[in-house]
């Protein structure tokens, strides 16, 4: 055993307050495993692994080139469910998952779990993720730290405030306007829908989660919150709401677009479609016609004419409008129903 071992005492967990209920989740032959993205989280890995409930058949450690002993304390455990895997150069949470995703597929696992390796989600909320997979009633599952003012009494008020800000922009962006908390890690997914998703053109750092929805709303995948709390302690993200703030707008445009292309113009063709072709060209012509006109005639010291003020606004009006229109029925066309069969079943 790792002389860091009993240092870091990853090996004694934290006594459940639903222990029963942990070892006796039933489900009916299919497989689950967790995927841990690894960094810098020495002392806390071993006790996350070691919480972990028996009927998890498979953890996935990806250590990403963490400077500290994340990884001799993993291979301390001796865990027969753990599958250590190693970057020889840091990609971020978002190239661990796709590694650890990848690997998920290739052990046939029929639900994945992306679990933190600081030990923030606590293990015991897993059934309530694992269930409506298994059910059929969702391809993904997502835990939620909004679901209650008691659940955010533990969030730091950063935290709060910066995931408030970035999520109507994610929701903009992703098509799940139904999800409270888009920026929360953790996440199980059934196997069919996760190989659908593009993994190598998932985002490698921070963005990751976000990038993941939006392919998600490419594939029309259901999506359901499920109320979690988070646990903090004294864990510090290296994020900073500046970096959030300044990075993430310009790629939830780029993903918007994206998305809007695959599944309006390409997968399917609505009335929002119709919307959209209206509307962009008629917002688009009546600012720039408006624009110009302004400019020319502040120059002249003129004023313009009733007319040139209607040709300049009623495309701005019409265009405004129909774009409104386009977000409600965007909103209306949350997906619903599930790619994935049910998994509630005998093998």
């Amino acid at each position: 055993m790792s002389p860091a071992l009993p240092m870091n005492e990853p090996a004694r967990p934290r006594p459940p307050s639903a222990g029963a209920e942990r070892g006796a989740f039933d489900l009916r032959g299919a497989r689950a495993g967790v995927v841990i993205p690894a960094y810098r989280v020495a002392p806390q890995i071993g006790r996350v692994i070691a919480n972990l409930p028996p009927w998890i058949s498979s953890v996935i450690v990806v250590e990403d080139r963490s400077p500290d002993d994340t990884a001799a304390i993993v291979e301390g455990l001796r865990d027969p469910r753990v599958t250590l895997l190693r970057h020889a150069e840091n990609r971020g949470v978002g190239g661990a998952m796709k590694t650890g995703f990848a690997e998920a597929l290739r052990q046939g696992l029929d639900v994945v779990i992306k679990m933190d390796g600081d030990d923030q989600m606590d293990p015991a909320a897993l059934p309530a993720l694992v269930g409506p997979l298994l059910d059929g009633r969702a391809d993904v599952t997502k835990a939620n730290r909004y679901s209650s003012i008691r659940s955010l009494s533990g969030m730091p008020a950063v935290r709060v405030l910066g995931n408030a800000g970035l999520a109507f922009l994610v929701k903009l962006a992703s098509g799940y306007w139904n999800v409270f908390d888009p920026a929360n890690g953790y996440v199980a997914i059934r196997r069919e829908a996760l190989e659908r998703v593009d993994l190598p053109g998932l985002s490698n750092r921070y963005f990751f989660e976000s990038s993941f929805l939006i392919e998600l709303g490419i594939q029309r995948a259901v999506v359901l919150d499920v109320p979690i709390p988070a646990r903090y302690a004294d864990e510090h993200s290296s994020l900073s709401p500046a970096s959030a703030l300044l990075g993430f707008p310009p790629r939830l445009l780029v993903g918007l677009a994206r998305r809007v292309f695959w599944r309006y113009f390409v997968h399917d063709f609505t009335a929002l479609s119709v919307c959209l072709l209206l509307g962009v060209p008629l917002l688009a012509f009546g600012a720039v016609f408006g624009a110009t006109e302004w400019i020319l005639l502040r120059g002249s010291g003129q004023y313009a004419s009733a007319g040139v003020v209607m040709i300049a606004a009623m495309p701005i009006i019409l265009g405004a409008q129909l774009l409104l229109q386009a977000v409600t029925l965007d909103v209306q066309n949350v997906p619903r129903e599930p790619i994935s069969p049910p998994l509630r079943r005998e093998r």
